[in-house]
């Protein structure tokens, strides 16, 4: 029997790890004030963010602040999210630091910012577990798309209603336990049915390729980080059989 004689892992400060690894957050801009507005944004600065982006609005548009400082930080998150280096909070409370340098952005506009198009999004029937979905909506309103969130546990009617309501570019659902998850190919049904060939992203934990595209109307998405380039996709006119063929080959 060995005798333990290495602590190190036991006292090991994985916290002062991640703060680490979140110093390793790449250069998103040459432009010093626009590289600064994107490092409050990594950082979920909400407060430090304000004084960094009314100083760049003094020399800079508010269309270039949100772009190349607000947007291009997200996507940094996005990056981060992705390599599970950054959790759930990171995300929100970078998501939260961006939305308040965009409101800046919009008074010095004037008006709000032009959204690409919106985007359905919500969490299945009979499912309450929606950190998939908030992470979508983040990501997608950091993209420049509205999203029109239904949030969780949502019946297959209301989505339904909404998707003819808004005429989104696309519409999706997450779903992290199998028995909810059967609510997608209910949706895509019903909007077949109805004419609507809106491209449905099925998504969440419980949902594979296999199952995701196994209906019509649906494309699969395995990534939260999927949700904005799917979105680009929709937008541009791909249709759910393009966009199928591309994302699901």
């Amino acid at each position: 029997m060995k005798t333990l004689t290495d602590y190190s892992n036991i006292f090991k400060r994985y916290d002062l790890d991640l703060e680490v690894k979140k110093k390793e957050a790449r250069e998103v801009s040459k432009d010093p004030a626009l590289q600064k507005v994107a490092g409050f944004v990594v950082k979920g600065d909400d407060e430090g963010i304000v004084a960094a982006v009314n100083d760049v609005l003094a020399a800079k548009d508010p269309v270039t602040v949100i772009e190349q400082g607000l947007v291009a930080g997200m996507d940094e998150v996005s990056r981060l999210w992705d390599e599970g280096v950054y959790f759930l909070p990171q995300v929100m409370l970078a998501a939260d630091a961006m939305n308040v340098g965009i409101s800046l952005c919009e008074k010095k506009m004037g008006k709000a910012r032009t959204m690409k198009g919106k985007v359905v999004t919500h969490t299945a029937e009979g499912d309450i577990h929606d950190i998939g979905q908030v992470i979508a909506n983040a990501l997608l309103n950091a993209g420049g798309f509205e999203v029109i969130n239904l949030g969780p546990d949502c019946p297959v009617d209301k989505v339904v209603a909404a998707v003819k309501e808004h005429k989104p570019v696309m519409a999706t659902g997450t779903a992290l336990m199998t028995t909810t998850m059967t609510a997608f190919p209910r949706i895509c049904a019903k909007l077949k049915a109805l004419g609507d060939k809106t491209p449905f992203i099925s998504a969440g934990g419980a949902c594979a390729l296999e199952f995701g595209t196994s209906y019509d109307n649906s494309v699969w998405a395995k990534l939260d980080a999927w949700a904005v380039p799917l979105a680009e996709d929709a937008l541009s006119g791909m249709t759910w059989e393009a966009m199928r063929a591309k994302w699901n080959a």
